[in-house]
């Protein structure tokens, strides 16, 4: 990875092109960093694409500095910093937005999902348990996932890999890892979009050949 040239923002790619304004906000706080974004995976949002990171090195910005955001670019921020190097970094930005029904919010969120930090894992299962009923966040998460079947089928067997590979010590059966009851609300999100039950990808009668 190369650096990148301070005068070029990398990340106005991540939100819809309305946001470009506040995403050089952003942009102006953060810290240089001598590693670029790393690796961005493709998603639609309101049918738009975009293109977000799966890593990033920049240092977080001073207080002060993020207190001098709007509201909805301290969002942005957040969001983007979800997507930072360090774990706790992501789980503490993370919890800033995992509350918001913004349709731009919402893939950040379920990148997390398909990732191996059972902490954050926990966070989110916690934040959406709202899901499970009609709703705005309900609605919006439907729509995100039945526009990304690809995104979201990947990030279902990632949550059933990291499980398999990592936490059966803990969680003898994937019924009780957080992950899988995270794919449950977002699967009932996306049957009630759809208008048709949505495939689960967890492996049948806990299987898990192949997954790891």
């Amino acid at each position: 990875m190369q650096p990148f040239p301070r005068r070029s923002n990398p990340l106005i790619a991540a939100f819809p092109a309305e946001l470009a304004s506040d995403t050089e906000a952003v942009w102006s706080v953060m810290p240089d960093s001598g590693l670029s974004p790393h690796a961005p995976f493709q998603v639609t949002v309101e049918g738009r694409q975009v293109l977000i990171p799966q890593r990033l090195y920049n240092d977080e910005p001073s207080a002060e500095e993020v207190a001098s955001l709007s509201p909805r670019q301290q969002r942005l921020l957040h969001c983007l910093y979800s997507r930072h190097c360090d774990g706790m970094v992501r789980q503490r930005h993370l919890e800033k937005v995992v509350g918001s029904a913004d349709p731009w919010v919402i893939p950040f969120v379920v990148q997390l999902v398909g990732e191996y930090v059972v902490e954050i894992l926990v966070v989110i299962r916690d934040e959406l348990r709202d899901l499970a009923t009609p709703g705005s966040r309900r609605l919006a998460y439907g729509q995100f996932l039945v526009d990304n079947p690809a995104f979201f089928a990947r990030t279902q067997r990632r949550v059933v890999s990291y499980w398999n590979c990592y936490y059966r010590g803990t969680y003898a059966s994937f019924g009780g890892y957080p992950g899988c009851t995270v794919l449950g609300l977002l699967r009932s999100a996306a049957s009630d979009r759809a208008g048709r039950r949505w495939p689960s990808l967890a492996p049948a009668g806990g299987r898990t050949d192949g997954y790891c």
